[in-house]
């Protein structure tokens, strides 16, 4: 008896283990690279399921993960070296499906000196900032083009506006960190204050929007499909380790990140493109066209970008524009306002809440107030009772999306979307569009 009530332990045990690592994956694999527990409880598990006592559990034998078959898909994955999300552009690459960036994959990345010219290195993503030093140094010594800059180099990341941020040479995975127009710089210390935005992110040039000749459907679905693509590629765990550790997991949320970027661009993209846009009346036109496109969002379930878009409409820089807003039709004006009531964030976003609870998946939801909540949960309920561990569960949805190759051009325009992030610099462009007298 003893000797079968052993073996149901170690039968549940199992169990446990087996759901513990379908949700981790690779993840999990990743994490036994870098020094942790993940072969001793491999070796452990393996003694246990193929002793003589659980010979009998043929589904849990079908469950257990092959290490060889996980080193292939890594190798395999190792030789894909892409570009990061918004810091490099190349349209080939942007074209192409979103697949989630793990630490251990390599990618191209450019890393500019205080001359604003540049060396393109390649890392790993979830290397230390010493490395990427070490990388940056390589190439400058037998770069013909690039200064050999000597002495001891930091690396510092500039934002369009001009706030630097220096990182520790022990600092992982930055690149994820980087703003939507914030670009990695090198120098020496006593150079720091000489460093500049790129001068496409300072300067402006006024003209006619691409959106004129894009149709709204077409907009929103690229929308809806490129969301989709970087929320599908956040692991479970990502947002875990976001809450419960922050910036000591820094190397772990990667995809959590460029999902939290996007929602970012988005809202700088909807005031670029109108701030831009000199003609009253096309400028008229192009605040019906993102109110259309906010609404085919939200009916599309796509609530990431439909709030974006509303919160892009509602920064002050546009909100200020008295006349541009007067010659909306009065429908579109009663459709933005029922928006923005659904944006509110009195009473902890209950009008967001109650249109959620009147959705069914699958759906992408608002990431940044998913966050908050999970933050909420995080520091109001113990992680442990006594011996026991409180799990959450949470549930991502999964949905088929498809693109039409007729459509690359707005594809290629949604995906790489020019925004000016610098808050002063649009409400300036506003400013020079109507005048505070006007």
């Amino acid at each position: 008896e003893e000797e079968e009530a052993l073996v149901m332990k170690k039968r549940s045990v199992l169990s446990v283990i087996f759901r513990y690592l379908d949700t981790y994956r690779e993840l999990l694999q990743e994490e036994g690279d870098r020094g942790h527990g993940f072969p001793k409880l491999y070796r452990l598990c393996s003694d246990w399921l193929f002793s003589s006592a659980l010979i009998g559990c043929g589904p849990l034998c079908s469950n257990w993960p092959s290490c060889g078959r996980c080193e292939e898909e890594k190798e395999s994955r190792k030789r894909q070296v892409r570009p990061l999300f918004r810091h490099f552009r190349r349209i080939d690459a942007c074209l192409q499906p979103r697949e989630a960036f793990r630490g251990s994959d390599e990618i191209f990345c450019r890393v500019y000196t205080p001359d604003h010219s540049y060396v393109t290195i390649r890392s790993r993503l979830s290397c230390k900032v010493g490395e990427i030093l070490a990388l940056v140094r390589e190439k400058l010594q037998y770069s013909e083009d690039q200064p050999v800059l000597p002495g001891h180099l930091v690396l510092v990341a500039v934002s369009s506006a001009g706030e630097k941020m220096v990182f520790r040479p022990t600092d992982e995975a930055v690149f994820t960190t980087l703003g939507v127009n914030t670009h990695l710089f090198t120098c020496e210390p006593s150079e720091l204050d000489t460093l500049m935005p790129l001068p496409e992110e300072i300067h402006w040039s006024p003209g006619d929007s691409k959106l004129h000749d894009m149709s709204a459907e077409e907009v929103s679905n690229q929308l809806v499909t490129f969301d989709w693509e970087l929320f599908t590629c956040v692991h479970e765990v990502e947002f875990v380790c976001y809450v419960f550790h922050g910036e000591q997991s820094r190397w772990r949320p990667l995809n959590l990140e460029l999902v939290l970027q996007r929602c970012s661009e988005v809202q700088s993209w909807v005031c670029t493109e109108v701030l831009q846009c000199q003609s009253l009346p096309k400028r008229v036109q192009l605040l019906r066209k993102f109110i259309k496109i906010a609404a085919l969002c939200k009916q599309q379930q796509d609530l990431l970008s439909f709030l974006a878009v509303v919160l892009g409409l509602d920064n002050p820089a546009l909100s200020r524009l008295r006349l541009t807003w007067e010659g909306l039709p009065g429908k579109f004006r009663k459709q933005f306002q029922q928006f923005e009531s659904l944006a509110d964030p009195s009473r902890n976003h209950k009008s967001y809440r109650d249109l959620l609870q009147t959705l069914r998946p699958p759906l992408i939801p608002f990431t940044p107030l998913l966050l908050k909540d999970l933050t909420f949960l995080h520091e109001s309920c113990k992680t442990f009772h006594g011996d026991l561990v409180n799990f959450e569960k949470m549930v991502r949805p999964a949905v088929d999306t498809e693109t039409s190759p007729s459509h690359l051009q707005t594809k290629a325009y949604v995906r790489q979307l020019q925004v000016i992030d610098n808050q002063n610099l649009l409400f300036d462009m506003s400013c020079k569009l109507e005048p505070k007298d006007s």
